[in-house]
């Protein structure tokens, strides 16, 4: 098998995949394009706050597509390239796009409102609790993970002590990326510019800022980077969107569909063979296929946190609900054609069976560099312009993870409707204090490394989607609306993600009593594996409650 042909069946699979099944799914909950949307009912210039097609869907993409769609078909291709393609494509269409969709869908219907406050409406205060506590510590793993993914990449320094040019380069193009995305967002808030005049501004804006970066690196290393990652995280929540986060995105959106653009080119140009086994066995390397395959591909198949960047940010900004198909449905699928393009270039280098050495940011970077070079682009150029997509792909998620980290804490502590908060939940509520006391606790974490976070992250995520799609199959049906599409999806993820989660916790166990236990890493798992399973377990039987009772479907008219 030839690495174009998998890249074309993916392309044709996706692309008759939103024709079809998106629309349909469209047309069976019903889109009303002369309905007044949230952005436009509650425009406050913090959160809502209206904006173009291709804004949000340059937003919800640049938020999803982290460092999942890489890293984890990557790692996943040591089971063979075929069950992993299956699974992102399975994944992809009818899990992950639908779950996005849905998300965006009845937030949009129900004032803009976040999971948390969409599952108080239809399931109860008590779940409503439960699954915002869930979402908050799911989030201080994602901030966690992500910041020291962020710091490794911008270091400007060698384990040798020699300069590392591409982090460095890196590290400076994002820097100015995020002062140049503030101006961009003050010129476009108050000019009146049509979308062409603003693709173009976009356009010359990334490459000055790429070419300014790579010839001022800037060097420090891993610890001052952190510190400097955690200090945007705090000015990109608490800045109104359209300042820093909607104007950040769209640019980041000509880096990323620009290296997946690369890639695909590459792949045609080269017509790589996959060198990779089609299967490599149901247990490698100690690990089943099950569930391991279905936790180590989450973005790019299904992703639990894309729900939360759908329901929590990006429905307060759709200006007509005809964009929630292209931003919700449409988004994820081009993250998993990220996703494909990522398996078979790493299926395409391996050596004697297996993968090259490296991390799977290095594969990929190396690949797909090596594509650019093909186009006439100096080979240190094309490093530090991969290095600076891979960097982007991880700031565009953490700044949007933070916000809704915020969010949950806030929305986790609100008092009921009618009840007056008291002293310290006003002051924890606080708009600057929710967001240090979360990023203050993601920092704790984040010492322990990405290697110890990341597998518990894996886990988390999933098991948030299966409580996030049985919450929708609850909607779906309150409403009166088909949810049938849902109950496979839900009952799948909840089932392979709790096998992990009890594979984690023995293994963790099994470690207790002997030198390979660390309590700050071990003990700190131990502790949020257990909190986050019994709290699935909790939010589950509500929803299932609901879901199974014979009573009619109730509030048929309150999602409009």
């Amino acid at each position: 098998m030839n690495g174009l042909t998998l890249v074309g069946i993916a392309i044709v699979v996706l692309l008759l995949a939103y024709l079809l099944y998106g629309r349909w799914l469209a047309k069976t909950w019903g889109i009303d394009p002369s309905a007044k949307t949230p952005a436009y009912k509650f425009e406050d210039g913090q959160d809502y706050v209206p904006a173009s097609r291709f804004t949000v869907f340059s937003h919800q993409f640049n938020s999803i597509a982290g460092a999942g769609p890489v890293t984890g078909p990557i790692i996943a291709a040591m089971f063979g390239w075929l069950p992993a393609f299956l699974w992102l494509l399975v994944g992809g269409v009818f899990f992950g796009a639908v779950q996005d969709f849905t998300a965006l869908y009845a937030s949009v219907k129900n004032e803009g409102k976040s999971m948390g406050l969409i599952i108080e409406r239809y399931i109860g205060k008590t779940g409503k609790k439960l699954f915002l506590l869930f979402c908050w510590l799911f989030t201080l793993l994602v901030i966690a993970a992500f910041a020291d993914i962020l710091a490794g990449t911008f270091n400007g320094f060698n384990k040798d002590g020699s300069q590392n040019v591409p982090g460095a380069s890196a590290a400076s193009i994002s820097m100015i990326y995020i002062l140049a995305a503030m101006v961009f967002g003050l010129f476009l808030r108050f000019t009146n510019n049509s979308e062409i005049a603003k693709f173009i501004i976009g356009a010359i804006l990334v490459v000055a800022m790429l070419g300014l970066g790579i010839a001022y690196p800037l060097y420090y290393d891993a610890h001052t980077w952190r510190l400097v990652v955690f200090a945007y995280c705090f000015i990109a929540s608490v800045l109104p969107m359209w300042l820093l986060k909607h104007p950040r995105d769209y640019l980041s959106v000509f880096l990323l569909l620009g290296m997946i653009f690369g890639g695909a080119i590459g792949i045609i140009v080269a017509n790589p063979k996959l060198e990779m086994p089609m299967f490599m066995g149901w247990n490698v390397k100690n690990l089943p296929l099950f569930p391991m395959l279905f936790i180590t591909i989450a973005c790019g198949a299904v992703s639990g946190f894309h729900s939360l960047v759908s329901s929590g940010t990006s429905s307060k900004s759709i200006a007509n609900e005809t964009d929630m198909l292209p931003v919700g449905y449409g988004a994820m699928l081009v993250e998993t054609l990220l996703g494909v393009v990522a398996l078979v270039i790493a299926c395409s280098a391996t050596q004697d069976g297996g993968l090259p050495t490296g991390t799977p940011f290095q594969i990929f970077g190396t690949a797909v560099g090596g594509f650019y070079t093909m186009f006439g682009l100096p080979a240190h150029a094309s490093s530090c312009v991969i290095m600076m997509c891979v960097s982007a792909l991880a700031m565009t998620t953490i700044d949007s993870v933070t916000r809704i980290g915020k969010m949950s804490l806030q929305e986790f502590l609100a008092p009921s409707e009618g009840e007056e908060p008291g002293l310290l939940v006003k002051f924890i509520t606080n708009n600057y204090v929710a967001t240090i006391i979360t990023l203050a606790l993601a920092y704790a974490l984040c010492l322990a490394g990405y290697a110890s976070i990341w597998p518990l992250f894996g886990a988390a995520n999933q098991l948030l989607s299966a409580l996030v799609l049985t919450a929708l199959a609850v909607f779906l049906r309150v409403t009166g609306r088909k949810g049938w599409m849902l109950y496979v999806p839900m009952t799948f993820m909840f089932v392979v993600t709790m096998s992990a989660l009890v594979i984690s916790v023995y293994n963790i166990v099994m470690k207790l009593g002997t030198d390979k236990f660390v309590m700050m890493v071990d003990g700190l798992q131990l502790v949020i594996a257990v909190a986050l399973m019994t709290l699935a377990v909790l939010v589950v039987s509500h929803c299932w409650k609901e879901l199974v009772s014979s009573k009619t479907p109730k509030n048929a008219a309150a999602a409009h």
